[in-house]
């Protein structure tokens, strides 16, 4: 038997973060009071509990009991001294733990005994239970000891909270419904009632808001030096009322800032452009990089207004809502005069997607159709929006998966017998399902447009893209022109009239979003001037020898440096990194430029350009899209539903503020990625989650949870596409 001395001294000699901040002397003899071993104590004085004490992080003197000391290493205010700004996430994480840990072992040790040997269906009562302790024989030792009867009728109680609130199962899963019972199973807590419905609407949301932004303070103090895109979008709630939301994504992850009812504003440029410059005032200006918006025309103006006031901040459109407005004048060409080159090449494309939308439609909304397509067809036919990205791929994407069940069902016998719906559209719905010639354009139609659809995906996340955006409409392009002469049977040099319209089409799109940062983010990507990338395929020179691209840069470099003398410093050192010369001569540093991932190449071999390491750090982690406003209007749907929709703006904007940020400190949390509650939030708020589920996948992969092995396996991002966005 091991003794409790032997077992607390092999658990302090296992290796923690906070290890080397600890006095080895306290660490072993002091356990009721476990952070005493991160400060150094200097002096005692005599009254009370006080003593003079230097803490071993910030090296900062105080004077006070213990519990000063646990609010100073923890962050905790009220307590009237300052908290410690050199503790991070990580570290306070551990130091709580060894808190909490010596807390339960001071608590006196209860053995629950059951109440009563009737059914769990039924609460225990007092008279019983006085019965039973009177009487030695009630009962088995089993039950005694372990308390069957009361966690039999306690289990009881949560399931019927859940049946009878028509909570989804999968909220079994949330850490916190977990955390909660435990806390109150392990700690007596007499006559303890819970929260009521003001106090969990007013005081414990405002309190909770506070305990989010305190755990958020970590992250924030990475944005000065990784710099940060304040990233905006609107909607409009279950009442009509116009809201913006402003979130701030980084590497750490996209934060919820605020939402802003616009109920009673004329939403002109000023108007936006008035809410954006107070975020960044908020955020601090030194810290923002990019503001990123949708592309409409007002969003526009408000972003140049934006620029005007701060010259080192760029107005970047969003580039999933450009490639989608590509998608859309491809799939969805207008007949009007403006536009009678492109409907003239592109309206049988229109034409397929208008039939594959008779199909749906005809099968969704006859219910014995239906029900012979659900014997024939495993999945089933999407409803997408019209406002939803792609829509029209989306929905040829599952009619190519289904569509042998398709052929099988309308050549069936109870197809052809079932005549009390509309026969001729019956009959026109099996013509055009059996019609090869019709597949095999929804077949070209996937094929020219994958490539677009493909660059759509991997740019609607939150991880850091901006670095790759330059490179991927070029090799997009080239993909689809691939794609459509190797269709038309046409030669290199030979002219298809279709393909200029394409390509007319993403080359208007291309030219309207890109942006002096797109080009000095992909100047800075290290791996375009590799040997490799330049050889992968033909044509391809580095960004210095583009002359675009480095006339775009140079305007990045007179917003960031106005004056002469340090952009001549700093157009030194990007001659020396794009020539490789000096340092970045060495063979290291070439073969790396390929083999590492463009951050990590910067941090080991960029020390000698500090000027253009600092901006290649930031511009090196940010975003692409404001999909991350996009998936936060998904929160407030769910939160600011029908049956809730009397939920003032302001309660609402609290609700969003602490279930988007909870969720993302949730996701840094070790016990994430393990255990009963893996990756419990991934199904989003509307459906269970599935294991191994392409839902479960895609989300996964908006998130940035499945992660490529730097810029050259992104695409390996991009799931089976069976799903909508």
């Amino acid at each position: 038997m091991v003794s409790g001395s032997a077992s607390t001294t092999d658990c302090s000699s296992v290796a923690t973060p906070t290890s080397r901040f600890e006095n080895t002397e306290t660490q072993s003899t002091d356990l009721k009071y476990p952070l005493w071993a991160f400060v150094t104590i200097t002096k005692r004085v005599e009254e009370g509990g006080n003593k003079c004490w230097a803490c071993n992080f910030c090296n900062e003197t105080f004077t006070g009991s213990y519990t000063r000391v646990k609010a100073h290493l923890l962050q905790t205010s009220s307590y009237g001294i300052k908290s410690c700004s050199k503790v991070t996430l990580d570290y306070r994480a551990e130091m709580q733990k060894k808190v909490e840990e010596a807390e339960n072992r001071n608590k006196p040790k209860c053995v629950p005994l059951p109440n009563s040997s009737s059914s769990f269906t039924h609460p225990p009562s007092a008279p019983i239970f006085e019965q039973r302790k009177r009487k030695s024989a009630g009962g088995s030792a089993l039950e005694q000891s372990f308390g069957i009867q009361s966690r039999n009728y306690l289990n009881a109680l949560i399931a019927r909270m859940f049946y009878s609130a028509g909570l989804p199962f999968h909220f079994a899963r949330n850490p916190y419904y977990v955390e909660a019972f435990s806390y109150a199973a392990n700690n007596s807590i007499s006559g303890y009632v819970p929260p009521g419905y003001n106090s969990l609407r007013c005081n414990l949301l405002v309190q909770e808001k506070v305990h989010i932004e305190r755990l958020l303070k970590p992250l924030k103090g990475l944005w000065k030096e990784k710099g940060i895109s304040i990233v905006t979008d609107g909607w409009t709630d279950a009442q009509r009322r116009p809201l913006i939301n402003f979130m701030a994504a980084s590497e750490g992850g996209p934060i919820f800032l605020s939402a802003i009812d616009g109920s009673k504003e004329y939403k002109d440029k000023h108007y936006i452009a008035s809410l954006i410059t107070n975020v960044i005032k908020e955020v601090g200006p030194q810290k923002v990089v990019q503001v990123i918006t949708d592309n409409a025309p007002v969003c526009k103006a408000a972003g140049m207004l934006v620029q005007a006031e701060y010259p080192h901040i760029f107005w970047t459109p969003c580039v999933v809502h450009t490639l989608n407005l590509a998608l859309k004048n491809i799939c969805a060409a207008k007949n009007t005069e403006r536009n009678e080159i492109v409907y003239n090449e592109c309206w049988w494309i229109t034409m397929v997607s208008d039939e594959a939308k008779i199909i749906k439609d005809f099968i969704m909304n006859h219910a014995m159709r239906l029900a012979i397509f659900n014997e024939f067809v495993p999945l089933k036919l999407l409803a997408v929006a019209e406002t939803r990205f792609a829509s029209t791929i989306v929905m040829l994407k599952r009619f190519k998966l289904i569509k042998h069940g398709l052929q099988s069902m309308v050549i069936s016998d109870k197809w052809n017998a079932y005549r009390e719906d509309s026969v001729g559209i019956a009959q026109t719905v099996k013509e055009i399902i059996l019609n090869d010639l019709w597949w095999d354009k929804v077949d070209y139609i996937l094929s020219f447009t994958g490539p677009i659809y493909d660059m759509l995906r991997l740019c609607d996340t939150d991880k850091p893209t901006l670095h790759l955006v330059y490179d991927m409409w070029d090799s997009m392009i080239e993909q689809v022109r691939t794609v459509i002469f190797r269709q038309e049977k046409k030669e290199e040099d030979e002219v298809s009239d279709f393909y200029n319209v394409v390509y007319a089409i993403l080359i208007d799109r291309w030219t309207k979003s890109c942006t002096p940062l797109h080009c000095l983010a992909h100047s800075l990507n290290p791996r375009y001037y590799s040997k490799q990338w330049l050889e992968g395929l033909p044509n391809r020179v580095p960004p210095h020898k583009d002359v675009e691209i480095s006339a775009e840069r140079n305007k990045c470099f007179l917003k960031y440096f106005p004056i002469a003398e340090e952009r001549r410093f700093v157009n030194i050192e990007f001659a020396r990194f794009s020539g490789c010369m000096d340092v970045f001569a060495s063979f290291d540093s070439l073969q790396d430029r390929w083999d590492l991932d463009p951050k990590m190449w910067w941090l080991v071999h960029g020390s000698s350009a500090s000027l253009l390491q600092n901006i290649a750090l930031k511009l090196l982690g940010q975003p692409c899209s404001s999909s991350c406003c996009e998936r936060n209007w998904s929160t407030y749907s769910f939160i600011h539903s029908m049956r809730r929709n009397k939920i003032t703006p302001q309660r609402a904007e609290d609700l969003v503020y602490v279930h988007t940020n909870l969720r993302l400190l949730s996701r840094k949390n070790e016990s994430y990625n393990k255990g009963e509650t893996k990756m419990w939030d991934i199904g989003g708020d509307h459906f269970d989650p599935l294991e191994g589920s392409p839902v479960a996948a895609l989300i996964l992969s908006a998130l940035g949870l499945i992660t490529g092995g730097g810029g050259r396996e992104v695409s390996a991002w991009l799931l089976p596409l069976v799903i909508p966005l």
